[in-house]
């Protein structure tokens, strides 16, 4: 999709650090969390939080953007007590999983959640486990926080976004023209780094999933 922004021009280069969050228990345990499991990194994640943070302290973030869950703006703290901008939109939330997350996996959350991938990758994206959120709806909140973004002045040229699994998959095809039932294409770890250059209609992926920062 072709992006609604003032000015393409001097958008061309513009940068995005896209990063998952750190690992959470939940993460550890296998637990779906999505939007409505609002937990903490473990000590794990925040070691990764820092290793990331040491590794790219140096780049010249103009703004930092997370979602508005703690996983996430926890994960880019230490950015944000160097004084970088920051903000959390509701825009950039995890998928919401409805009656799945926090469950413990069973026999039959487990049919549930690959029956629902199956068919979101058939390209049935209007459907959701019970209480969630289809992928339309995700990726519709995601345009309008992209078009956010994209509409910042011409100096906020490289900026970090801290978000989550299904999110980063569904943002991706947004960002690249991907048609969305393709988003499981998108591998993601615990805070794995994805870089992309916008190309006055697009963005081009420049690296993917890259967890080099955490050895």
């Amino acid at each position: 999709m072709d992006f609604i922004i003032n000015d393409k021009d001097a958008k061309i280069g513009k940068t995005i650090h896209l990063i998952r969050h750190g690992q959470t228990d939940f993460n550890l345990k296998n637990i779906i969390q999505g939007s409505g499991i609002d937990s903490d990194l473990n000590e794990n994640g925040l070691l990764q939080a820092s290793k990331f943070y040491q590794t790219y302290k140096s780049t010249p973030y103009k703004h930092v953007y997370t979602s508005q869950l703690k996983r996430a703006i926890q994960s880019v703290n230490n950015f944000i007590e160097d004084g970088v901008p920051h903000s959390s939109l509701e825009e950039l939330n995890e998928i919401n999983w409805g009656i799945m997350e926090g469950k413990i996996q069973n026999p039959e959350t487990v049919k549930l959640y690959h029956e629902t991938i199956s068919n979101w990758k058939n390209g049935i994206l209007n459907q959701s486990v019970e209480g969630g959120e289809t992928p339309l709806e995700m990726y519709q909140r995601q345009a309008k926080g992209l078009e956010l973004l994209m509409n910042k002045p011409p100096e906020e040229d490289i900026i970090l976004i801290c978000m989550h699994g299904r999110a980063i998959r569904s943002f991706l095809c947004l960002l690249t023209a991907t048609p969305l039932q393709e988003m499981e294409n998108w591998d993601h770890s615990n805070l794995c780094l994805y870089t992309l250059k916008f190309n006055g209609k697009n963005f081009d992926i420049i690296q993917g999933n890259d967890t080099s920062h955490l050895v």
